[in-house]
C-alpha cells in the first residue's frame, strides 16, 4: 500500500486552494485558527507539529499526515522524535493508528530523504 506524501502534499495545496477560492471567508478563518494554534507560547512549533502528527495518525487522515511530516521535518524534527510520537499515537489508537503510523513514518522518511 505505497502513498506518496509528496503528491499527497501536494494535491492537498492544490485541493486547499480551490477551498479557499469557493469559501473564502471561512478558510480564512481556518488559517487564522491554525496561525493562532501553531504559535509559539509554553510548546513550540516543533512540539505541536509532533502533536498534529499523532491526531492525524489517531484520525486516519493522510492529507494530514503529509502536511505536518512535513512541517516537521521543516522544523527540525528527526526520525527518533517521530518514532517515539508514533508510539504514543499507536498507543492511544490500537491497531488502526498502528497501520497509519507506519505511514506517517514513510511519509517523514519521504520528506527528509531517509528510508531506514
Amino acid at each position: 500500500m505505497a502513498k506518496h506524501y509528496k503528491e499527497i502534499a501536494a494535491d492537498l495545496t492544490t485541493s486547499m486552494g480551490r477551498l479557499k477560492k469557493g469559501i473564502p471567508e471561512t478558510m480564512k478563518g481556518f488559517a487564522a485558527m491554525g496561525a493562532a494554534a501553531k504559535a509559539s507560547g509554553s510548546l513550540d512549533v516543533k512540539t505541536k507539529e509532533l502533536i498534529a502528527i499523532a491526531i492525524a495518525v489517531a484520525v486516519r487522515c493522510d492529507g494530514c499526515i503529509a502536511a505536518h511530516t512535513k512541517a516537521a521535518e521543516k522544523y527540525g524534527v528527526d526520525r527518533d522524535e517521530i518514532l517515539e510520537t508514533l508510539s504514543m499515537a499507536v498507543y492511544m489508537g490500537g491497531g488502526p493508528s498502528a497501520v497509519y503510523a507506519s505511514q506517517a513514518l514513510d511519509s517523514f522518511d519521504e520528506f527528509s530523504g531517509q528510508n531506514n
